[in-house]
C-alpha cells in the first residue's frame, strides 16, 4: 500500500520535483550563511527527491507491463461489447419493424394501401431487417456447429444427415439472398464441409469393422452414399464382403488327403455365397446403375478367379495329372453347380469357370487318353486275336450290370480281348467326359480319341506279319511289342475290331452321350442348336475314324496281294512271259485260269467264309474287304509298266493264246467278283481298260484281235465250269493232291472233259 501510494501520488511529477528543488534551492542560498545543521537538511532533501525520480520510473515502467499483459483481453471485451451492441440494435430494428406491421393489420390497413403508403417507411426499414436476418443465421450456425457435434459424438448417423442437408439449405439460401456477408458465409460452409467429412470418416471407420454386417453394414453404406461419395461407399462395401470372406477362408484348410469335391464344394459355397450377399446390398443400396454393375462384375470375376486358382491347386492338379478325369469332372459340376444359382441375380460366371478350369480338364482329358493308349498297348502283346463276346454280368463300360447274354450280343459284337477292353476304357471316358461338355471340349475330346484309336490301328497294323519293315515309321508303334496274327482267321479278326468299332461302338458311344446331354440342363434351344452344330463334326470324326480303318485294310490287302504276285525268292507268278510265251508251244493248251487267278479265287472265298462267321449281320464289312483285295491285285497288274512294256513293246508279241489266256482270266475275275457281290464299279472299269491295253497290243501285230477270239458265252461256260471244279476241288479233295491248298493247280485238265463231265 505504501509503496501504491507513493507511485499514485506525483499527478505532476515536473511540478513536485521542480518545487522542491526550488525550495531547496532557496534553502540552500539561505542557509549559506546560516549553521552547518541547514547543511545536512539539505543533502536529505536532495536524497528524497533523488528517490521520487526512481518511483517514477518504476511507476511507469509498471503501468506498461500491465497495458501489455491486458491487451488481448481488452481487445475482446471491446468486440464483445461492440457485437452486443450490434445484436441489441438488430432486436430493436426487428421489434420496430414487427410493431409496424402488427400494427397496420390491426389497423385493417388494405395491403395495396399498405403498400403505397408504407412504400417509402419500408424501404427505409430494409436495411435494418437485411441486419436481423443476418444476426439470426449467424446465430443459427453456431447453435448448429454445436448440434452437429453432438451428433456425432452420440453416433446418430440420420439426424446428422438431415442436419447437414439442413445446412446446405440454409447457405445456399442465405447465398442467393446475401443475407449473409461473404466471410460469415465462408465459414458456414467450412463448417458443413468440415462436419460432412468427419462424418463420413467415422462411416468408413464403421463400415470396416469385421464385425459390422448385414443391415448395419448397409445403413453405414447408404450413408456415406448420401454424403455423396457413392464410387467410394460401393468399393468400400465389396471390400467388406471381401474381408469376410478372408475371414471364413481361415477355417478352411485343404490338406493333401482331402476329398477334392467336399474341399470344392465347401469352397464354392463360400464364395458364391459371398457374391451372392454383396450383389444383393449393391442392389438394395446402389440400384443397377452401370458404374456400380460394372465394378460387381468385376469384382465378382475376381473372386471366381481366386476359387479357380484354390480348387485347381487343391483339388483339380492331382486329379489332373494322374488322368482321374471322373474327379476333376465332379470338382467342375460342383463348382458350376453352386456358381449357376447367381443367374438369377444377373450374374453369368459360369464362362469364366469354365475358361479358368480348361486347361486343367485338358490335361486330364490328355493323362486319360494316355492310359488307355497304353493300357491297349500292353493288352495287344498279349491278344491271340480270337473274336468272343464280351463277359457275362459287364456291360461295354466295365462296371456290373444285370444283362442277359441275349440282350449282350445284340448290343456288342464280337471282339478280341484288347478291343473289347479298349471299347470299355472309352466308354467308361464318354461317361467321365460327359459333365464336361459344355466346356466348349467337345472338338479336343474328339480329337483326342481320333489319336488314341489311330495308335490302337497301328498296333493292328503292326501285327500283320511283314508289316514291321513297311509300317515301321508308324507313330508310337514303332518300339511296342505286339503278337503277331499268323492266320488268315487271326488277321481278319483285326479288321473286324476296327471296323465295328469304327463304324458302330465309338460313334454310339458319342450319340449316347449327345442324347445323355440333351436331357439335362442343355436341353434348350441353344443346346439344341449346339448338337446341329456337332452334327458336321461328328460326321467328319467318323469318316477320319474310317480312313484309319481303310489304312490297316490296305495293309491286310497289300499283303495278301505281294504274296500272291510274289514267290518266296521274290520272282513273280504275274509276268508277260505267262501269256507271250504259250504260242509256239507245241503241246496242247488246256483252258482254264491261272495259277494267280485260281490263288485269288481260293482266297477269297476262304475269307468269305471266314468273314461271314465274324461279321454277323454285318456283310458289308466283308464285301468291302474282298472288294479291296481283288481291287489290290488288279490294280497292281494295271499299275507294273514292266509286265506292260513286255506286252507292248518286247521281243515277242503277243499271240492268239496269249491273249485268249488274258482275256479268260480278266473274264474270271469279274465273274466271281460279281457273283460274291464284291465286283465295284472301279475294278470292273480298271479290268475293262487292261483288256483293250492287251487287244491293242495285240492288233500293233497287224492282226485283228476280235477275229482269234471265241464268244462271250465260251468265257462265261469256261469261268463257270472252272469255279465249279475249284469249289467242288475244295470242298471233297482229290486223292493224295491238297486241293484245298490255295496252290493246288487243277490246270491240267482238259477243257474238253470239263465241259463233257458239265454236260453230264
Amino acid at each position: 500500500m505504501a509503496s501504491a501510494t507513493v507511485t499514485s501520488r506525483p499527478r505532476n511529477p515536473s511540478q513536485s520535483s521542480s518545487g522542491i528543488l526550488s525550495t531547496d534551492c532557496e534553502t540552500g542560498q539561505e542557509s549559506g550563511n546560516q549553521s552547518p545543521p541547514l547543511t545536512d537538511k539539505l543533502k536529505e532533501i536532495r536524497r528524497l527527491c533523488s528517490h521520487l525520480l526512481d518511483l517514477r520510473k518504476a511507476s511507469a515502467e509498471e503501468m506498461r507491463k500491465s497495458v501489455y499483459a491486458n491487451y488481448a483481453a481488452f481487445i475482446r471485451t471491446s468486440k464483445g461489447i461492440s457485437d452486443l451492441e450490434g445484436e441489441l440494435l438488430s432486436i430493436r430494428n426487428l421489434l420496430s419493424t414487427q410493431a409496424a406491421l402488427v400494427h397496420g393489420l390491426a389497423d385493417g390497413v388494405n395491403v395495396d394501401t399498405l403498400s403505397t403508403d408504407t412504400e417509402d417507411s419500408t424501404m427505409k426499414d430494409i436495411p435494418n431487417f437485411e441486419q436481423s436476418e443476418s444476426s439470426k443465421i449467424e446465430n443459427w450456425s453456431t447453435e448448429f456447429a454445436d448440434t452437429l457435434e453432438v451428433l456425432l459424438a452420440e453416433r446418430r448417423v440420420d439426424e446428422a444427415l438431415a442436419a447437414l442437408d439442413q445446412g446446405e439449405n440454409v447457405a445456399k439460401e442465405a447465398d442467393q439472398k446475401k443475407t449473409l456477408s461473404p466471410s460469415a458465409l465462408l465459414s458456414l460452409q467450412t463448417a458443413i464441409s468440415e462436419q460432412r467429412q468427419k462424418l463420413a470418416d467415422q462411416l468408413v471407420e464403421a463400415a470396416s469393422q469385421p464385425s459390422t454386417r448385414g443391415l448395419e453394414l448397409r445403413s453405414a453404406i447408404l450413408a456415406l452414399k448420401k454424403l455423396g461419395d457413392g464410387p467410394r461407399a460401393h468399393t468400400l462395401l465389396l471390400n467388406a464382403h471381401y474381408q469376410r470372406f478372408q475371414y471364413n477362408m481361415q477355417s478352411l484348410r485343404p490338406s493333401s488327403t482331402s476329398y477334392g469335391g467336399a474341399y470344392t464344394a465347401v469352397l464354392s459355397q463360400l464364395v458364391f455365397s459371398t457374391i451372392a450377399q454383396a450383389a444383393d446390398d449393391s442392389l438394395a443400396v446402389f440400384g443397377e446403375e452401370p458404374a456400380y454393375t460394372s465394378e460387381l462384375v468385376t469384382w465378382s470375376i475376381q473372386q471366381t478367379e481366386t476359387l479357380a486358382l484354390l480348387v485347381k491347386r487343391h483339388a483339380l492338379s492331382s486329379s489332373a495329372a494322374a488322368g482321374g478325369l471322373r474327379a476333376a469332372a465332379e470338382c467342375v459340376q460342383i463348382a458350376l453347380g453352386h456358381c449357376s444359382l447367381l443367374e438369377s441375380r444377373g450374374l453369368a460366371l459360369c464362362p469364366v469357370l469354365l475358361r479358368l478350369f480348361r486347361s486343367s480338364v485338358e490335361q486330364a482329358l490328355d493323362a486319360n487318353l494316355k492310359r488307355i493308349e497304353e493300357s491297349s498297348a500292353a493288352l495287344a502283346a498279349a491278344d491271340d486275336w480270337v473274336l468272343t463276346y464280351p463277359p457275362v454280368g459287364t456291360r461295354p463300360s466295365g462296371r456290373s450290370a444285370a444283362t442277359s447274354l441275349g440282350c449282350m450280343i445284340v448290343s456288342q459284337p464280337k471282339l478280341s480281348s484288347s478291343a473289347h477292353r479298349f471299347n470299355s476304357m472309352v466308354q467308361e471316358f464318354f461317361e467321365d467326359v460327359g459333365p464336361l461338355l459344355n466346356m466348349q471340349l467337345g472338338g479336343t475330346t474328339l480329337e483326342g480319341l481320333l489319336r488314341v484309336f489311330t495308335s490302337y490301328v497301328n498296333l493292328l497294323i503292326n501285327a500283320l506279319p511283314g508289316s514291321m519293315e513297311d509300317e515301321g515309321s508308324l507313330d508310337g508303334c514303332a518300339n511296342k511289342i505286339v503278337r503277331m496274327a499268323e492266320t488268315e482267321s487271326q488277321q481278319i479278326a483285326l479288321l473286324a475290331n476296327a471296323s465295328l468299332l469304327a463304324d458302330e461302338l465309338l460313334p454310339r458311344a458319342f450319340m449316347k452321350l449327345g442324347s445323355l446331354q440333351a436331357g439335362g440342363k442343355d436341353a434348350t434351344p441353344r443346346g439344341a442348336s449346339d448338337r446341329q452344330n456337332r452334327g458336321p463334326e461328328q460326321r467328319e470324326w467318323k469318316r477320319r475314324l474310317q480312313r484309319s480303318v481303310d489304312r490297316l485294310r490296305d495293309s491286310f490287302c497289300r499283303q495278301h496281294a505281294l504274296e500272291l504276285i510274289f514267290t518266296e525268292d521274290g520272282d513273280t507268278h504275274l509276268n508277260a512271259d505267262t501269256y507271250i510265251s504259250m504260242d509256239g508251244n507245241a503241246e496242247e493248251h488246256e483252258w482254264f485260269p491261272s495259277l494267280i487267278f485260281q490263288e485269288l479265287f481260293a482266297k477269297v472265298n476262304r475269307m468269305a467264309s471266314i468273314a461271314a462267321d465274324m461279321f454277323v449281320g454285318r456283310e458289308r464289312f466283308a464285301t468291302i474287304l474282298l472288294m479291296r483285295l481283288t481291287e489290290t491285285v488288279i490294280m497292281w497288274l494295271s499299275n507294273d509298266q514292266t509286265f506292260w512294256d513286255e506286252i507292248e513293246q518286247g521281243p515277242r508279241p503277243l499271240g492268239p493264246l496269249g491273249l485268249q489266256q488274258f482275256y479268260l482270266d480278266m473274264e474270271f475275275v469279274i465273274l466271281f467278283s460279281s457273283q460274291g457281290r464284291y465286283l465295284s464299279r472301279h475294278l470292273h472299269q480298271v479290268i475293262k481298260d487292261i483288256i483293250a491295253r492287251a487287244l491293242e497290243a495285240f492288233a500293233a501285230t497287224g492282226m485283228d484281235p476280235y477275229s482269234v477270239l471265241p464268244e462271250d458265252e465260251w468265257f462265261a461256260d469256261v469261268c463257270q465250269i472252272a469255279m465249279k471244279v475249284m469249289t467242288d476241288k475244295g470242298k471233297y479233295g482229290s486223292g493224295d493232291r491238297d486241293v484245298a491248298s490255295p496252290t493246288a493247280s487243277i490246270s491240267a485238265q482238259s477243257i474238253s472233259s470239263v465241259l463233257s463231265h458239265g454236260s453230264s
